[in-house]
């Protein structure tokens, strides 16, 4: 159990870490506070994925092999000499000084994250009477959520980077960024004095509800492509060692609950089953070219001089996506570079982000604008 002086340090972290984005909010003149604090705590979410992203990449994930400190203190400064002491005796290990600061690093911007959403808490509760229950319902979801995401956080390290558990953080980092999106771009403040119904066709809620599915179950196979390290198991493009369809193993590749580099026998796993969680990822890749380039093209097809907000998410979408295609084709051509798998990971961030924007606009029901006081 960590110590009570670790949690209050580690606390004064995250309140130091959250006050300097609050600070900047509080003297930035025009949205309501509340308003900009969700979209702040977008980017710093966003933020995170990526940081997280860099923090597995670099192999930093047992920088500090325990949790939630570092060798039982709040920050590397206090733990040098246990950090050194493991490096000295295995220097091609996980832990070393920047290793350990990466590791850290990225729990001072969860635990940023996680005060923020507090502080969301707080001000939903304090507006209870002016703004009804739902902000308050929606901002108590999203520090569950949070809480859900740290623990798994914890198990990351705890169970030695096991592919499952690492792959379900990083999806849940990513319904954490869908869910604070959904609840940022909400009007919880607003006065009207008119309200305007503009009849359109909408997006179709079947083609986004489809996208959101392909999206899901595709950045799950890149999790697990980069949880197993089988990213260079298919070392050239557009073939598999040559072949268009390699030898695999899809029973072995594909069994969830085992240790890293290892199959469910305890034994290392196959080259033919890596080969297999590199091929689903590649070959998933070209239903999710067609279903979301398809609702980006829909997306600008609908937009209007009242919906321009829907074309630049549409262009923003359609964007993203050849920069996946870029990105993911670099990460194989030239072994798996850092800066091609970091802008892979917060492209699919950003994958999220767009689909939930234009969910803003996929409804049965009449658009509806308000008109400000």
């Amino acid at each position: 159990m960590p110590s009570l002086i670790l949690l209050l340090e580690l606390a004064a972290i995250a309140i130091i870490f959250a006050g300097l984005p609050l600070v900047y909010l509080w003297r930035k003149p025009g949205y309501s506070f509340f308003q900009k604090l969700n979209w702040v705590l977008v980017f710093m979410t966003f933020d995170l994925i990526v940081f997280g992203a860099f923090t597995r990449l670099t192999d930093s994930g047992l920088g500090c092999p325990d949790w939630p400190g570092c060798y039982g203190t709040s920050n590397p400064f206090h733990a040098l000499s246990d950090i050194q002491q493991a490096e000295s005796a295995l220097p091609t290990g996980p832990v070393t000084v920047i290793k350990a600061w990466i590791e850290m690093i990225h729990r001072y911007l969860a635990m940023t994250v996680g005060a923020l959403i507090l502080v969301q808490v707080a001000i939903a509760c304090s507006k209870l009477k002016s703004l009804g229950k739902n902000p308050l319902l929606g901002s108590l979801g999203l520090l569950l959520l949070v809480c859900v995401q740290g623990a798994f956080g914890a198990w990351t390290v705890t169970l030695k980077l096991q592919p499952i558990i690492v792959t379900i953080h990083l999806l849940l980092a990513l319904v954490l960024l869908a869910c604070i999106t959904a609840y940022a771009q909400q009007v919880w403040e607003s006065k009207s004095s008119a309200i305007r119904t503009i009849r359109i066709r909408p997006l179709s809620a079947q083609l986004l509800s489809l996208a959101f599915v392909v999206l899901f179950i595709q950045v799950f196979l890149g999790a697990w492509v980069s949880t197993n390290y089988a990213v260079l198991a298919c070392p050239d493009f557009p073939t598999c060692l040559g072949s268009a369809w390699p030898e695999t193993n899809w029973g072995e590749g594909f069994t969830l609950w085992r240790q890293l580099g290892l199959n469910a026998q305890g034994e290392f796993i196959s080259p033919v089953a890596l080969q297999a969680i590199h091929w689903a990822h590649r070959l998933f890749a070209i239903l999710v070219l067609v279903v979301l380039g398809t609702l980006g093209w829909k997306g600008l097809q609908l937009a209007t001089p009242v919906l321009s907000s829907l074309g630049r998410v549409a262009k923003l979408l359609l964007g993203v996506l050849f920069l996946q295609v870029i990105t993911g084709i670099s990460n194989v051509i030239f072994q798996w570079p850092l800066l091609a798998a970091l802008l892979h990971t917060a492209g699919s961030a950003a994958l999220v982000f767009c689909l939930v924007r234009m969910s803003y606009w996929a409804s049965w029901k009449p658009f509806i604008q308000k008109k400000m006081a």
